[in-house]
């Protein structure tokens, strides 16, 4: 990748007959957004974790800015901001104080950082709260001033692991809204996220990990097309997972590609919707709906539907 500002190559971290991450590459390039997705397990916080060189790999490299981790942590930390899954806010100072006390820890001048708290607090869209406390914000509120915090050292890359989880649908938009202007100005981001809706929006490209191997890399649209049949048809209602096992049906799923029951849904993945419509008509007490394929169904596919417990 021409451009690269950060690197991993064949990363493996192992905790005793665990393999948790098992021969990982990928790079970042400048101003892209790098998504990371994958299952409860699949490797993605270590990963962040090896990233950061707070955790040591058992094999690979990590190279960032020309230079190389762990070895150069302190150098290539300068130029990262890093928003993690919980809250670290000191809970003592209020938001400008926050923003204050994180940036000494970079060795900036307490001018350069007085400077720009006013216009981080602006960006986060908490000027109005600049003096109260972290217990006194909502939610979102708090992940906006991590994100601001995170940019005390105007960072050349972001590291965010599910930054929008806990937030109100209004949260996530308004934090989507600030990603996609940090990329706009040529900031680098990798991130991690559960929510597929918040991957398709930002990401340029998309990583999908699963029992910390690589499975799948590319534009999200391009890895839709490569792994999905375009149409699904979702049947549900009283009787809706008779149609994917009855031999009465047999008909009707032959004109899917691909036929998946979750709970009391079945999915119908197909290159041809309508005659599939026309046929589910003559069963007006089941409900349909019809709808392109998207990333929830390709991250389905390749990881499967089964839930997976923390760890």
């Amino acid at each position: 990748m021409s451009d690269t500002l950060f690197e991993c190559r064949n990363l493996v971290k192992r905790y005793g007959d665990t393999t948790v991450v098992d021969d990982l590459s990928f790079a970042i390039g400048r101003g892209e957004c790098l998504g990371v997705i994958g299952p409860n397990g699949a490797g993605k916080t270590t990963t962040i974790r090896m990233c950061l060189g707070l955790t040591a790999p058992d094999g690979g490299s990590i190279t960032a800015f020309g230079r190389s981790m762990p070895r150069d942590a302190l150098a290539i930390k300068a130029q990262l901001g890093v928003v993690s899954q919980m809250d670290t806010l000191d809970p003592d100072f209020d938001c400008a104080e926050n923003l204050l006390v994180y940036g000494r820890y970079f060795g900036i001048d307490s001018a350069t950082i007085r400077a720009r708290v006013p216009q981080l607090l602006e960006f986060a869209a908490l000027s109005h709260k600049a003096g109260a406390k972290p217990g006194e914000l909502s939610g979102g509120m708090k992940r906006r001033l991590s994100l601001a915090r995170a940019l005390v050292n105007d960072p050349r890359l972001l590291m965010l692991d599910e930054p929008t989880t806990g937030l109100d649908p209004q949260a996530r938009h308004l934090m989507w809204e600030r990603l996609q202007l940090l990329l706009q100005q040529g900031k680098s981001i990798l991130l991690t996220t559960h929510f597929m809706d918040e991957a398709e929006r930002l990401c340029s490209r998309l990583l999908v990990l699963d029992h910390g191997r690589r499975i799948a890399e590319g534009r999200p649209r391009e890895l839709i097309a490569q792994h999905l049949e375009p149409d699904v048809v979702e049947v549900y209602g009283q009787g809706a997972v008779a149609l994917a096992q009855a031999e009465g049906h047999a008909a009707l799923r032959a004109l899917a590609a691909r036929v998946e029951v979750s709970g009391e849904t079945v999915f119908f993945y197909t290159a041809q919707a309508l005659p599939l419509l026309s046929a589910l008509s003559a069963l007006p007490h089941l409900r349909t709906l019809h709808r392109p394929a998207n990333l929830e169904d390709l991250f389905l596919k390749l990881t499967g539907r089964q839930i997976r417990e923390d760890g």
